[in-house]
This record gives structure tokens, sequence and C-alpha cells, in this order.
């Protein structure tokens, strides 16, 4: 068909795709050259929400194995699946899969003991990031916060979730955490096995073994990918890179959600330069179920100046907001570990997808607009008025905000 044939209803539909692959094009090129990691083409993301949805989802998976399973995360505590994935790790290494669990040292301290026995007469190889009681003083607020689980070299998870009892559920009441997981198919998964690598490198003397079959990967779908590690340092770090570049790419839209908002005065301000350049700047975040309450008020410390700057506030009413996602223009999604916190983005080792793709991101969107139907949105004139007692909690955080 000619171009002059096209009926105005396609012409403006093939717009809107130019315009969308235009947009998805310039954050990829601002990405891929400041950070300095390629993006993947050909990939198939899956987004999960909640434990209902995560754990039936790895465990199938892990289940499924047949020569290697990677796995870490900075939260393995007590219940049910607990043991369900100790169980499950432990019969595939009676099975002959080579298995390696890495926990971290302070995160996953209250793991029942018998569980580690379990997995060990089995055969898993666990090692520990970095125990608190064998590291030097500096080292001691680093943590691994890190959540990867990577089956036979083929497909990934990784996202917000812990093993723990709170995460189990589908977020219907303050008992059941409200997360994201994502499950990755193609290229990007080598992203998140790289992920693990780096952190079991500095915990165990062997790095791969003649199980790794270092399989080529096949497209598996249309998804651009790119997998950024943050590690702590000093100075500016990939993550903080990774945030300011989309932050300051954004044209109509960013959603971002996470579980702690507490950032620096940089990201503040940058929050709301991209609100008065006519983005629309939209905050999803803990209301009155947060696991950590210093931390909230570190960040409720810059609900004033946001909501002056036209950046909407809404506090998740149900239970705890755990997830850690960012949507921008409809076309492009972060999701992983990262929080929106000076821990995360300084002090802890963190894995985000960049996730260039209008499906993935459209899910993830209506994921938010039915969160922010079971939130309450803070008013900036009301909070102005807050009173005495909530302005001295905000202040008496203060003093260890560069920790939180």
């Amino acid at each position: 068909m000619t171009a002059d044939l096209i009926p105005a209803q396609a012409s403006h539909g093939d717009g809107k795709h130019t315009e969308a692959a235009a947009r998805k094009q310039r954050i990829r090129r601002r990405l891929e050259r400041l950070i300095g990691i390629a993006a993947t083409e050909g990939n198939h993301l899956t987004a999960l929400r909640n434990g209902d949805e995560i754990f039936p989802a790895m465990l199938r998976a892990v289940a499924e194995a047949e020569y290697t399973i990677d796995m870490m995360t900075f939260v393995y505590w007590k219940g049910d699946i607990a043991r369900d994935f100790a169980f499950a790790l432990a019969e595939r290494a009676r099975a002959g899969v080579r298995v390696r669990l890495l926990l971290d040292g302070f995160g996953s301290r209250l793991i029942d003991k018998e569980l580690l026995a379990e997995m060990d007469a089995a055969g898993v190889t666990v090692a520990w990031f970095r125990k608190p009681l064998r590291l030097s003083p500096l080292k001691q607020n680093h943590r691994c916060h890190r959540k990867a689980l990577i089956v036979d070299e083929e497909r990934a998870f990784t996202g917000g979730v812990g093993i723990a009892e709170e995460w189990c559920g589908d977020a219907r009441h303050p008992g059941e955490w409200r997360d994201t997981h994502v499950e990755v198919r193609g290229p990007a998964v080598d992203g998140v096995a790289a992920a693990f690598a780096q952190n079991w490198a500095e915990c165990s003397d062997e790095l791969f073994d003649d199980r790794d079959r270092f399989v080529e990967h096949r497209a598996q779908g249309d998804a651009v990918v790119q997998v950024v590690r943050g590690s702590a340092s000093f100075g500016w770090q990939d993550m903080q890179t990774l945030l300011r570049v989309v932050l300051e790419s954004a044209e109509v839209r960013v959603r971002l959600a996470t579980a702690y908002f507490a950032p620096d005065a940089y990201f503040v301000e940058l929050l709301c330069a991209t609100a008065r350049r006519g983005v629309e700047v939209e905050l999803l975040l803990p209301g009155p179920y947060t696991d950590k309450r210093v931390c909230q008020l570190a960040g409720q410390q810059h609900y004033e100046e946001l909501t002056a700057c036209g950046v909407k506030i809404w506090h998740f009413q149900p239970t705890m907001m755990h997830a850690k996602i960012i949507t921008v223009d409809s076309v492009a999604t972060l999701t992983g570990s990262t929080n929106f916190d000076r821990r995360s983005l300084d002090h802890d080792e963190e894995v985000m997808l960049a996730v260039l793709d209008e499906e993935f991101t459209a899910v993830l969107d209506g994921h938010f607009d039915e969160d922010v139907a079971r939130s309450e949105a803070i008013d900036g004139e009301r909070w102005r008025r807050r009173g005495v007692l909530q302005r001295l909690r905000e202040a008496s955080v203060t003093p260890i905000r560069r920790y939180l």
C-alpha cells in the first residue's frame, strides 16, 4: 500500500508507533553510552505481582532445573515459604543439579539453621556475603541487596521479593506485602547471572565449573533490556546515573513506586525539575504499614518541597508497599532491587533491569493504577499545615539520613 492510500487512522497509529520507537531509542543510547553497558534485544519478560504469582513461578523453575541453579537473596527468614525453597533446592541438588545459594550475612541471619543443614546434606553450596562478625568496620554497612534466581542459564528472576512469609499472598492485608518480581528469558539473563557471579566471586574460590554450559541465547521476545549493577563505593555510581538519565529523558510522565523513599537533596531537586518542565511525576510510597518508619520520616521531610513543585504523592493503604518500579512515557521501565534512598544508591549491591518495551510497561502502569486506587493522596496544603510533633519526628532522623 502506498503512503497516499494509508487511511488517516492507520497513519495516526503509525505516527504514535514511530514516536514511541524514537523515545525508546533515545533512552537506550543515553543509557548505553553513559553507563557503558550494551542493551540486549530479543528478550521476553513476565511481570509477577505478589507472592501468589511470584513464588509458584520461581519454585516451578527450580523444580524444572536440569543443570544449574544459582540463587541469591538479601532476606531469607522462616516460615513455610522458607522451607519450600530449601526443600526444592535440596531436591534438585540430590538429583545432580549444581545448586549455589548466596545469602547476605546480615539480611539472612534469621534463617532456620535446620534448613541450612537440610541443604548442606543434600549438596547445596551455601555461601555468606559479608558476615558482620568477620568484617572490617568499613564493610559492615555495605550489604548485598540483590535478588536473583538463574536456572539452567536460560531464565532468570529478579525484583524486590525476599524469601519470607511477609511476601506470601496477594497484598490483601498487612500480613501480605505488595511486591513485584520479573521472569526474564533471552540474552538479558546473562546480565542477571553476572550480578550473581560478581558477588559469588567474593565468597567462593570457584567461579564456574564444568556444569556451566555458557549457552547461546535465542530471541525469546521483543523487549530491549539493559541490566545495571550497583555496587558500594565512593563517588557517583551507575545506579545513580540510571535514575538520572530516565528522569532527565522523561517527556510526558514518570511513575515511581518504592519501598524506601529517602533521597538526597540532588534527587529531590531532580524530581522537582522534572515536574517543573511539564512532566507528570507520581510517587507511590508506603502508607500506614511500613517496616522502616525512620526511613519514611526521612522521605516525608521532602513532601512539602515536592508537592509544591507539582509532584503527586500517594500512600499505599492495605499493606507494606515493597515494589521497586519506575515507568517512563509508557515505553520504558526500571525494575529490580533498588529503592529510591541513600542506602540503595550509596551503600548496597543492587541490580536493575532497564526495559524498553511498551507492552511490559503497560502491564506495570496498569498495576500502578490499581495500586493508586487503594492509596490516599497527599494534599500539599494540608501537609504544609502538619503539626509540630510530625515535624519534630522528621527532624529527629536528620543525623542518620545518609545511612537510610
